[in-house]
């Protein structure tokens, strides 16, 4: 087995000061004078950029993950909201973020808990699942009344897209800015909206590309380090730190990979994965690679759910893992508002790659296995995953699909966001178990 060179990422500390600088951010906005805004990581975050340079966001997801990985205070917050009725097989991240709000306390990325739970101007956010929209809307209740506006963004998959598609979310997107003028009683500035979109494309379409580096051999990331790196196209994409933060990042991996630094000091298997990790038990990926030199080079959650991808082909008929274009790139000019909800509407619309599976079993199918023989993958260990019903829909239908095709395939279940529904040890029994039936021997 040959021994590979590691080293620390240089930027490390870089992505975690902007991490504790973005929660940090929202809590003091007032202080500031700022805006305070809350919604989905998917919302459109260009939007209630164009308000000024003091507005400060709490993208749901990312929160709710950080009350999960910090145990002591998911088990509070989750028993929190469940003594108000809210049922246990809901979004695990949501009821993170309500049980928060209930327990009047907001939690920074170090863990540190501060109350009392800092509530927003706003609530912006966008409707695809059955969650998204409802989130918001009883978050205001639990917090006393505050103005929600959701966009519906279930038009279908990128392939099928068309102008009278595309021109459904621009108007909402439109009505959405005077809704935010009326709330905030602040005047819109056109010109911090093209510059937000334009950070926001480059921000998605950097992140594809550094994730396209790792289907080298070693692969020089991987995916628990992934978890730091990809959030803040989930936080705040918008922003030109989050753009230069990527663009430091990938001349790194880019000369890791060319100086041969890898992952691991052993790299002797390489999976993927499929959904949102568990949490609070991140360690089944270190157990993997320690035990058994195992890397995971990524997932099509890590990758696409900021990401931004060519998707699939204008026939619909292959998946194709290639980063999306910038304005840019294709020569598009983006000079004034209507043009600037415009390319954000048809680029998440048609290039997100999240977007784009919720709508087929089929579609999910290809975009997962494409996966597996772009980035050179000996299998898929499969999250089943109770805390999220968009993601886990079409799971076990993705399993058959990739068993027929010869990929070999571990499952085990858990909770992305809720430590009581994950056993460790049966957890850790299912990858022995998988990994002696491939012939993969623990390292010495």
């Amino acid at each position: 087995m040959t021994e590979v060179k590691v080293r620390p990422f240089e930027c490390w500390d870089d992505f975690k000061k902007y991490r504790m600088e973005y929660y940090k951010n929202y809590l003091e906005a007032k202080e500031k004078g700022g805006i305070r805004w809350a919604g989905s990581a998917w919302a459109f975050d260009p939007v209630p950029a164009g308000l000024g340079e003091d507005v400060y966001p709490l993208t749901g997801e990312p929160y709710g993950a950080t009350c999960a990985f910090f145990r002591d205070f998911s088990y509070r917050a989750l028993e929190a909201i469940e003594r108000k009725g809210v049922a246990r097989d809901l979004c695990g991240y949501m009821r993170n973020y309500w049980g928060s709000i209930v327990l009047d306390k907001y939690l920074l990325a170090d863990g540190t808990e501060v109350e009392p739970f800092p509530k927003p101007d706003f609530n912006f956010t966008i409707h695809i699942c059955c969650t998204h929209a409802k989130w918001y809307h009883y978050a205001a209740e639990l917090e006393g009344g505050v103005p929600t506006y959701a966009v519906d963004i279930s038009v279908g998959p990128g392939y099928l897209l068309d102008d009278k598609k595309i021109e459904y979310v621009v108007r909402q997107l439109e009505d959405a800015i005077q809704w935010m003028e009326k709330v905030t009683g602040r005047e819109y500035d056109d010109e911090l909206l093209i510059k937000a979109v334009e950070n926001e494309a480059k921000s998605m379409t950097l992140w594809a590309k550094i994730c396209k580096l790792n289907q080298a051999t070693p692969a020089p990331m991987e995916e628990k380090s992934m978890f730091s790196f990809y959030v803040l196209t989930l936080l705040k994409r918008s922003d030109e730190k989050v753009v230069k933060l990527y663009e430091k990042l990938y001349k790194e991996v880019e000369s890791r990979v060319k100086r041969g630094i890898g992952a691991l000091t052993y790299e002797q298997f390489r999976f993927v994965t499929d959904n949102p990790p568990p949490w609070p038990f991140l360690k089944v990926y270190r157990y993997l690679e320690q035990t058994y030199g195992a890397v995971s080079v990524g997932s099509i959650y890590t990758f696409g759910l900021g990401g931004a991808w060519k998707c699939m082909d204008e026939k619909g008929e292959k998946w194709v893992w290639e980063p999306a274009p910038t304005p840019e790139e294709v020569g598009y000019e983006i000079h004034d508002r209507r043009s600037a909800l415009w390319w954000t509407a048809m680029f998440n619309l048609k290039y997100r790659a999240s977007w784009q599976h919720e709508y087929s079993h089929r579609i999910r199918k290809l975009e997962t296995y494409q996966m597996i023989k772009d980035w050179k993958v000996d299998a898929i260990i499969m999250h089943l995953n109770r805390g999220c019903e968009l993601w886990n829909m079409s799971t076990l239908e993705v399993r058959d699909y990739l068993v027929k095709q010869g990929v070999p395939v571990a499952t085990y279940e858990g909770n992305m966001a809720d430590p009581r529904e994950f056993d460790e040890a049966r957890t850790f029994n299912v990858i022995d178990s998988f990994m002696q039936s491939l012939g993969v021997e623990k390292l010495a």
